[in-house]
């Protein structure tokens, strides 16, 4: 196996995407457009830090503009690359195909530590990269769209859409240039939670279908499911936090410092609040820790949640994985050595490419409420409480009997912003989820879910284009 230095992200992505590719009819000519890059910006730029100037690089690269706006994160990591920004560019364009969000992948990264500056330092950082975009025309409502991603949050995306508007003056859907913002500037209610609200949905949806449980060895449903979760950001956190909700034991949750472990189940907010409170997640009252984070990885459970970074699971620790579902909640958890282990041994993987893709359904939520320039709900929210209670006193006046208090007004509820935004979120999963399984069932050398999810993006991705009519 090559080692960490020689492994490429993008070279991956591009692996995968050819053992796919193999699977459809579509003309070789149309698969290697799809397969590359259309736009790569790299740039160096001077911020000021305290008395000395510092040199910034980063990257914005927009895999494919068969739709637009590109849609992609921006990272603020030392690890920050461009074979790390390419392969994501790249997954976001398969995501998008495979959750019918009418975007073009894209991805952008800064090379800092943001932990080593100060908010004004990062602002400053911020607003240069956003101006740096804005001259190349890689920012815009319809252009191309960015969201946060590790090391960024709905801060930094205020920030840029201050930029963007102060170079824009007047532009009325401005708005629209940057998703993932606060709820004052423009963003929408449960964008926060979206991701990992999303890989509950979509693995609670493998788990309903009784075949593939029973392939596994597993019972039907999350309830009584054994998880361990790696990483307590924002993705595995909620993911942590629905999984208990629906049933499910979390046992062991890891972190970089290490691990803890607790078969009678861990509250992920507890275990927020002890790291907030020492620094750490060990030593948590009633859990036995683990040194090493990646041995966590390895311990008995149902379903596996790797919430971090990529290439965590590879060729090296795949045959000590004991758990029957692996779900991708990160972006490229596994290496394709890893795959082939996972294949062989019968254990399923959710891929990344649409089990995370709860957080662009949702800023793609985000987006329409900023091109309609009304909130979910503002219309229709009292007309159906008034309807429903209408409905509520016929029924109490047939049939002479009282509904209870708090069972009418659970009736009589009209859907706020969150509810129609967790609604859409649970269709576009489930939808996502059964015409990636109906894709696998249909074709039986297909080795595995992702090689599945990869045919169902590429035969949308190509479709496109061919209506377009850039290809005969």
């Amino acid at each position: 196996m090559a080692s960490p230095f020689e492994y490429s992200f993008f070279d991956a992505v591009v692996k995968s995407f050819d053992k796919a590719a193999q699977f459809t009819s579509w003309d070789k000519g149309i698969l290697e457009q799809i397969k590359q890059c259309n736009s790569v910006y790299r740039m160096n730029f001077p911020v000021k830090i305290g008395d000395k100037i510092e040199v910034i690089k980063a990257y914005r690269v927009q895999h494919s503009q068969h739709k637009l706006p590109s849609k992609g994160g921006i990272r603020f990591s030392l690890s920050v690359n461009l074979d790390e920004v390419m392969a994501l560019s790249a997954l976001m364009t398969y995501k998008c195909a495979i959750v019918n969000v009418p975007f073009g992948g894209a991805k952008g990264g800064i090379c800092i530590d943001p932990k080593k500056y100060t908010p004004y330092e990062l602002e400053k950082i911020t607003r240069r990269y956003t101006s740096e975009l804005i001259k190349k025309n890689f920012i815009g409502p319809g252009t191309d769209v960015p969201a946060p991603d590790y090391g960024t949050g709905e801060r930094e995306m205020s920030w840029i859409l201050d930029t963007y508007q102060s170079m824009r003056p007047g532009e009325v859907d401005a708005l629209g240039c940057v998703t993932g913002k606060p709820i004052t500037q423009g963003g929408v209610h449960g964008r926060r939670e979206a991701t990992g609200l999303g890989v509950f949905f979509g693995i609670r949806e493998v788990c309903k279908m009784k075949d593939v449980m029973d392939r596994l060895g597993l019972s039907v449903g999350v309830e009584g499911k054994r998880v361990i979760v790696q990483g307590m950001g924002n993705v595995g956190y909620h993911s942590a936090k629905f999984f208990r909700q629906g049933g499910a034991k979390i046992v062991a949750i890891a972190e970089y410092e290490g691990a803890i472990e607790n078969e009678a189940g861990l509250n992920e907010e507890e275990v927020f609040q002890h790291r907030k409170k020492t620094g750490s997640i060990l030593n948590f009252p009633g859990a036995t820790n683990i040194s090493k984070s990646s041995e966590a990885l390895e311990l008995p459970c149902d379903i596996l949640i790797p919430a971090a970074l990529e290439n965590v699971i590879n060729g090296d620790n795949a045959n000590r994985i004991q758990a029957k579902i692996i779900g991708e909640a990160a972006n490229g958890p596994l290496t394709p050595e890893a795959d082939e282990v996972f294949s062989k041994k019968g254990v399923l993987v959710v891929p990344d490419m649409y089990l995370n893709a709860g957080g662009v359904t949702v800023s793609y939520f985000e987006w329409l409420k900023n091109l309609s320039h009304v909130r979910y709900g503002r219309m229709e929210k009292r007309f159906t409480e008034n309807m429903n209670a209408r409905i509520i006193n016929q029924i109490e006046e047939l049939s002479g009997k009282s509904i209870e208090v708090q069972e009418k007004e659970h009736i009589m509820h009209g859907a706020d912003e969150i509810d129609l935004v967790h609604s859409g979120l649970e269709e576009t999963m489930i939808s996502a989820t059964k015409e990636i399984m109906e894709c696998w069932k249909q074709n039986p050398k297909v080795p595995d879910m992702r090689t599945a999810a990869y045919i169902v993006a590429i035969n949308k991705v190509a479709t496109s284009y061919a209506e377009l009519g850039i290809f005969p």
